[in-house]
Formats: structure tokens, C-alpha cells, sequence
């Protein structure tokens, strides 16, 4: 088993609201994008509510911006999760109906000890960092990844790498 296990966050800053019925499509995805998640190789854990996703989550200084964050064993399985899951991949290509594209990075990774459970305030933090610094092992992307604290090797695979 490995000590580290891969953090992700990504925000989102929704084109109208949630209960909106611009944003429909999308909140009619949440249930099975995530149960497809929570099934998925390699998945750890995800920020939820009761409510059973994170659409009521609050910050990185805007009450208006969602929060995906969720842990998963390897960069690998979370690429293969975002990048080739059906369901997931359905709600990417539709993602500018209903979020405008941010000015600055809104996705970013990092290695947690395995059994941690990041909180929005640390993910604040990395995102911080990456948007100061780059990508770097303490906060990076899918386009430039770092191997985890324990030696764990990022594949050099780049089918699942970001299309983007």
C-alpha cells in the first residue's frame, strides 16, 4: 500500500444558478458523474454534503464558485477517471455550456499521507501556490505531474494525459 495517496481540487464559477434552468443539464450529471466516481479504480474518497456532492461547498473567496475535490490513489487513476469514464467525459465537453472559462489555473494536485482528507482551506492553499509558482511537488497538474513523497513514478503513459 502506499503512503501517498493524489488531492485534487477543481472550481468552477457556474454561468447562472445552480437551481437555475441554465445549469439543469449539469446538476441532472452530479449524481451519476459521481457515482461513477466513488466507483471508479483507484478512487480514495470526495468532498460531500449530505445532499451526497460539494454544490453547497464554500470558498476560494467567491460564494458564487463550486468545489470538486476528491483523493485517489495515483495520478493514473484519477486521469483515467476524467479522461475515460463515460459519464465524466460527457460532462467535460459540455462544461462551457454552463462555466465560462476561468483567467487563471483552477485545477491542481498534490500528494496527501494516505488516510488524510484534504479541507478546502488547504486546497486554497495549493491552488495558491500553483497559480504563484507553477507546477511544482507541492502543487501541480495533469500536463506536469510530480511523483509522490514515497518514490511512487508517475507513468509516462500519455494517452491519459490532458487533451487540453
Amino acid at each position: 500500500m502506499a503512503d501517498h495517496h493524489l488531492a485534487q481540487v477543481n472550481i468552477a464559477l457556474p454561468a447562472a444558478p445552480m437551481d437555475s434552468a441554465e445549469l439543469a443539464g449539469f446538476v441532472a450529471a452530479l449524481e451519476p458523474v459521481n457515482a461513477a466516481a466513488d466507483a471508479a479504480p483507484g478512487f480514495v474518497w470526495r468532498l460531500q454534503t449530505e445532499d451526497g456532492d460539494a454544490t453547497a461547498v464554500r470558498g476560494f473567496g467567491d460564494d458564487r464558485i463550486i468545489v470538486n475535490m476528491s483523493v485517489w490513489e495515483s495520478v493514473e487513476a484519477l486521469a483515467d477517471y476524467v479522461y475515460r469514464d463515460p459519464e465524466h467525459v460527457a460532462v467535460l465537453r459540455r462544461r462551457r455550456e454552463w462555466f465560462p472559462k476561468m483567467a487563471e489555473a483552477h485545477t491542481v494536485l498534490w500528494w496527501v499521507p494516505a488516510g488524510h482528507r484534504p479541507t478546502v482551506a488547504e486546497a486554497e492553499e495549493r491552488l495558491a501556490l500553483l497559480r504563484a509558482n507553477g507546477p511544482s511537488p507541492a502543487a501541480f497538474t495533469f500536463r506536469e505531474p510530480f511523483p509522490a513523497p514515497d518514490g511512487a513514478q508517475v507513468s509516462a503513459d500519455d494517452d491519459w494525459m490532458c487533451p487540453a
